[in-house]
């Protein structure tokens, strides 16, 4: 029964993975690294025994892991016994190609480039106090995108309090949400499945899609893997995510097809070191995005195109 998340690297940027493993340790996720025991006895075996029990397993890319046989061997293994993989980027203005970029294609990976830039600083603990900040929001994005991932199947320990003079709140224990929750990142608004039908001319009947302030299971949508595209299921409707290009309406549908088919991306020009992130219409082609407290599908990327994953 797979049991843990497995961390694979290249062999530079230990450093920085160490200080992931740690954490995450901290946080009560279960992880396998190879330096804190993961190999015993032959290599081979303890990589592929690493990969067989994994649930999920992030790769740190770099141009360095795609050239490394090694780390090839690693995760084309991991993708042949369908293991899921949350990719984590290391490398500034750089794409995945090859054998990296073909099993990781469509996937949403967690950015910690800026984190890479400052290697040395953490080798020599000299880290800035925003920088730092900075390598929390990221470290629990990729919690979040793990236990999105493979919640289900971790066992999360609560992390321990440590004994301290002066309290300190307790972490927060890591739990798999009802799905995605979607917040435009310039107005504040959420995209929610109001549940009240509307009539269409075609004898179809849609469930109304607004953007709302309010917070609730509404908000939440179950990401649902499909050919080349996801597909979003309202946690409480059960309808599916759409979009008409012929009139701009976001609505929702009891059952998928090709106006419910999305891409989600990573957002490659944020700064913010939240979840950002793009949603693309497939069928359309037409990026979601927001304008006066409406939807509107754009053509092209803009700011009103930017999301954050909550």
């Amino acid at each position: 029964m797979p049991s843990h998340v497995m961390l694979s690297y290249q062999w530079d940027d230990q450093a920085l993975v160490k200080k992931i493993y740690n954490r995450l340790k901290e946080d009560g996720l279960p992880v396998w690294m190879d330096i804190e025991g993961g190999v015993t006895g032959n290599i081979n075996d303890s990589m592929a025994a690493g990969v067989e029990e994994a649930c999920v397993i992030c790769p740190f890319m770099t141009p360095a892991y795609q050239a490394s046989r090694s780390c090839k061997k690693e995760l084309n293994y991991a993708d042949s016994r369908e293991v899921p993989v949350v990719p984590v980027m290391l490398a500034n203005d750089w794409e995945a190609s090859e054998w990296l970029g073909l099993i990781t294609a469509g996937l949403l990976w967690v950015d910690f480039s800026v984190a890479q830039e400052h290697r040395k600083r953490v080798r020599l603990s000299l880290r800035l106090e925003n920088d730092e900040e900075h390598f929390e929001m990221r470290l629990r994005s990729l919690e979040e995108e793990i236990m999105f991932i493979a919640g289900h199947l971790l066992e999360v320990e609560k992390p321990a309090r440590e004994e301290v003079d002066l309290p300190e709140p307790s972490k927060p224990h890591l739990k798999k949400k009802p799905g995605r929750r979607f917040r435009h990142a310039l107005s504040d608004l959420y995209i929610y499945d109001l549940g009240e039908q509307d009539e269409q001319s075609t004898g179809d009947t849609r469930n109304t899609v607004a953007l709302n302030q309010t917070l609730g299971d509404q908000c939440y949508w179950v990401e649902v893997k499909g050919d080349g595209c996801k597909y979003y299921r309202n946690a409480v409707t059960d309808r599916y995510l759409g979009f008409d290009p012929s009139s701009e309406q976001v609505h929702s549908e009891a059952s998928p097809s090709m106006s419910e088919e999305w891409l989600l991306l990573a957002d490659q020009t944020d700064q913010s070191h939240q979840r950002a992130v793009v949603i693309k219409n497939k069928h359309s082609g037409r990026f979601l995005a927001v304008q006066n407290g409406h939807f509107i599908g754009l053509t092209s990327y803009n700011e009103d195109c930017k999301w954050f994953l909550e």
